[in-house]
């Protein structure tokens, strides 16, 4: 259960910011508008992904999602972007995960 949980958390964060990052490239860089409604599709599957968790509370799937998004976006700035997260940004992003856990997966009684 949480193996899946956490892929599709991976799956909803990696169409996000995929989507938004070619958005970008279209309307800052000057890319192609064909970048960014490609962009737009990709932003459509990020909103259906996460309705695949088992989670039926939308509020508790979409807190627990934001710290996975924290997480790949430092990721993805760090592989796409060529930008180094310090120390203060692993930090938050383990204070994040430890988030995710707690809201995700707490036995609830």
């Amino acid at each position: 259960m949480i193996v899946r949980s956490l892929a599709l958390f991976v799956l909803a964060g990696l169409f996000e910011i995929a989507g938004g990052w070619l958005v970008w490239q279209w309307l800052r860089v000057g890319r192609g508008f064909w970048l960014g409604l490609a962009g737009a599709f990709v932003l459509v599957l990020y909103g259906v992904v996460p309705t695949l968790q088992s989670e039926p509370n939308f509020g508790r799937v979409y807190a627990a999602y934001g710290g996975i998004f924290i997480i790949l976006s430092l990721l993805w700035s760090w592989r796409f972007d060529r930008w180094n997260p310090d120390r203060f940004d692993l930090i938050g992003a383990a204070v994040c995960l430890i988030g995710v856990a707690v809201i995700m997966w707490s036995p609830r009684g």
